[in-house]
C-alpha cells in the first residue's frame, strides 16, 4: 500500500495507470525527490483521497479512510469525464475508422460496427451527464450495461469482421496490408484499455463516492455474469429477420400474426441468447448467419 510519506515518482514509474490517475487529480509532471503528501499539498489535493483512488486502482483494494475529500473526489471523477468524452473516444473512433476502411466494401458490416461504437458512446454520454448531475443512484446499473455494449463490438470485429477483399489486398504492398493488420489490433488494444479504463471508473464510483455519499454506509457492487451463447428457435429468427427490416413491434406482430406481447418476449429472448443489445449488432449477426439478403436493407 503506498503512503502519503512515498516518493510520488517511484508510484509513476512503477504502477501503470499512476500517470492517469496523477493528471486526473490535476497533478504533474517534473515532481523530483517530492513525496506524495508534498506533491498533493502544493497542488491543494487532498492527501488520504488521493492514496485511497491509488491504492484502489494498484491493489484493488478499498480502503475507505474517514475523512475522505467528497470535492476532492467528485473533482477526480469530472476530470475522467472529460478524458472520456473529449479525448479518448473521439481519438477511438478516428482509429476505428481508418482500421475499418480498407475492409470489402460489398459488405455494410464495418459501418454497423460503427453505429455499435456510436451507441455505446451515446450511452457513456447519458451515463456521464447523469452522474454530473448527481444522480448517481438513479443510474447505478448503467456500467454493465455499457460495459456490455463495448463487450458486444469486440465481439462483432473479431467474429464477423470481412477483412481486406481480395482486390484490395492485391493492390497493395506488404507494408501497406501490415499497417491495415496493425491498425486493427492497435484498435482492438484501444478497446480493451477502454473497457478496463470505463469498468474501474464505475467500480470507484460504486465502491468509493457512493459510501461517501452515505456517510461511509458499506455498499457491496456486484457484476452480472455473462450469458451463454444460445440458438434461436425458429420463431426468433423470424422476429430478428423483422427487426433488422426496421419494422416496429406492431408491425412484426402484423406480419407474423402474433401478439405484441409474443414479439416483445421474442425480442427479450434474442436479446439473451445472442448477448447482442443493439440493432446494428443484431443486423451484423443476421447478415453474417446469412438470415437476410444484404442488398434488401436500406
Amino acid at each position: 500500500m503506498y503512503k502519503g510519506s512515498d516518493k510520488i515518482c517511484d508510484l509513476m514509474s512503477h504502477e501503470e495507470d499512476a500517470i492517469q490517475i496523477i493528471s486526473r487529480f490535476g497533478l504533474e509532471m517534473g515532481v523530483g525527490d517530492q513525496t506524495i503528501e508534498q506533491v498533493c499539498a502544493s497542488h491543494g489535493v487532498h492527501t488520504p483521497t488521493f492514496l485511497a483512488i491509488v491504492n484502489y486502482k494498484v491493489f484493488h483494494q478499498r480502503v475507505i479512510p474517514a475523512d475522505i475529500d467528497l470535492p476532492t473526489l467528485q473533482r477526480y471523477l469530472h476530470n475522467a469525464h472529460t478524458y472520456f468524452l473529449d479525448f479518448r473516444l473521439p481519438r477511438l473512433r478516428r482509429s476505428l475508422i481508418e482500421a475499418i476502411i480498407p475492409a470489402d466494401p460489398t459488405t455494410k458490416i464495418p459501418g454497423l460496427i460503427l453505429r455499435c461504437y456510436d451507441e455505446f458512446v451515446d450511452e457513456i454520454r447519458t451515463h456521464i451527464e447523469h452522474e454530473n448531475a448527481g444522480l448517481y443512484d438513479e443510474h447505478e446499473h448503467d456500467d454493465q450495461r455499457i460495459t456490455d455494449k463495448l463487450t458486444e463490438i469486440k465481439n462483432l470485429i473479431i467474429k464477423y469482421y470481412p477483412g481486406v477483399s481480395s482486390h484490395e489486398t492485391g493492390s497493395k504492398t506488404p507494408a501497406e496490408e501490415g499497417n491495415v493488420t496493425y491498425t486493427l489490433i492497435s484498435v482492438m488494444s484501444d478497446l480493451w484499455h477502454t473497457e478496463h479504463d470505463f469498468s474501474d471508473h464505475c467500480a470507484i464510483e460504486d465502491d468509493i463516492l457512493r459510501p461517501a455519499l452515505t456517510k461511509m454506509k458499506p455498499q457491496t457492487h456486484r457484476r452480472h455474469q455473462m450469458p451463454e451463447t444460445e440458438e434461436l428457435s425458429e420463431r426468433e429468427r423470424d422476429v430478428l429477420i423483422q427487426v433488422v427490416r426496421g419494422l416496429s413491434n406492431k408491425e412484426i406482430a402484423d406480419v407474423l400474426c402474433i401478439s405484441m406481447h409474443t414479439v416483445v418476449s421474442h425480442r427479450k429472448h434474442i436479446t439473451r441468447k445472442l448477448n447482442i443489445h443493439s440493432t446494428a449488432g443484431l443486423t451484423v449477426y443476421a447478415i453474417v448467419n446469412k438470415l437476410v439478403d444484404l442488398n434488401s436493407l436500406e
